[in-house]
């Protein structure tokens, strides 16, 4: 009998972080005071809401199809119903730290003949793939903030550092033949392991597959981009699409690397600092914030939950 993904630890720990996220999200509501937070998120209203919602499925929908492109890519096709449960599945783990809980998609893909090496390769893809994009997005309206231009230029210096790294197929092969001679027969086995995902990686991150994930992901989350900018509009607001693109951007990749659980705390101060910084008071500021995230961060939670649930009924 298989145990279901989320027992154990896994179901203990995304407890924790949603009581914990809820007690968060409180207290700023509370210390920005909750009269002036529910009255700005009434003031949103349910149309804006929706029109949200719509564009993060738009946004999971658009990831989904280059998550397939880069399994296309290492030589497999699922059918895509079936395939597309599976990586909303992914989702309900998205809060575990650094994301490596949606690596939980591997195991439903070995299911379909796809080994792990392949797929935890899809999975570094897409997070390098995700975190170019938002670098571009945030790119695009820097200036608006001079203070994040070094973050954004290092961060963008790393990267394509880790590209070129990524395409040297001889040097890889020859430092896996080094660690192979060297090591002991365990820790070579886990070092191979590695090499070989690093070069499944480098097949899905080079040209041409490479520019069209990234168009995918500037389009993706750019999407999630306008849902910010349709709030604050909503509110009065005179911020421009290219500064929201910015804001919305850079807040995430903040809290990207700082490996917290769904970026939980980082995301949200960045963006409700960078907001106020744009003449937004502090209650409006909040309650963008957190309607932002739980259209977007929460609400891929919640139907990678319900997809959790159909893929564990089926496994059963």
């Amino acid at each position: 009998m298989q145990l279901h993904p989320l027992h154990g630890w896994r179901r203990h720990a995304l407890i924790w972080v949603v009581l914990l996220s809820v007690a968060g999200y409180l207290g700023s509501v509370l210390w920005s005071g909750w009269e002036e937070v529910t009255a700005v998120i009434a003031q949103v209203g349910w149309l804006v809401t929706g029109a949200a919602l719509l564009l993060s499925l738009l946004n999971y929908v658009l990831r989904f199809v280059r998550w397939q492109l880069y399994l296309a890519q290492l030589g497999h096709t699922l059918p895509w119903r079936e395939h597309f449960r599976i990586y909303m599945a992914g989702f309900s783990m998205t809060i575990v730290p650094g994301k490596v809980g949606e690596t939980i998609r591997s195991v439903f893909l070995k299911a379909h003949g796809v080994d792990y090496a392949k797929s935890v390769a899809v999975f570094f893809s897409e997070q390098a793939s995700n975190l170019i994009s938002m670098v571009i997005l945030a790119a695009l309206g820097v200036w608006v903030y001079p203070a994040a231009q070094p973050f954004v230029l290092i961060l963008s210096g790393v990267l394509i550092a880790g590209l070129v790294v990524l395409q040297q197929g001889r040097l890889l092969a020859m430092l896996d033949g080094f660690f192979q001679r060297w090591l002991t027969s365990g820790l070579a086995k886990i070092a191979h392991a590695a090499f070989t995902t690093v070069r499944h990686a480098g097949s899905c991150l080079r040209f041409p597959v490479l520019s069209l994930g990234l168009a995918i992901g500037v389009v993706a989350w750019g999407a999630e981009g306008v849902a910010l900018y349709f709030m604050l509009h909503s509110l009065g607001s005179d911020i421009s699409l290219q500064t929201t693109m910015f804001i919305y951007a850079f807040s995430m990749l903040v809290g990207a690397i700082s490996f917290l659980p769904g970026g939980l705390g980082g995301v949200e101060a960045t963006m409700v600092g960078l907001l106020m910084y744009h003449q937004l008071d502090q209650a409006h500021a909040v309650a963008v914030t957190l309607l932002i995230r739980l259209t977007t961060l929460w609400f891929a939670i919640a139907l990678g939950g319900v997809a959790m649930m159909q893929l564990s009924r089926h496994r059963h």
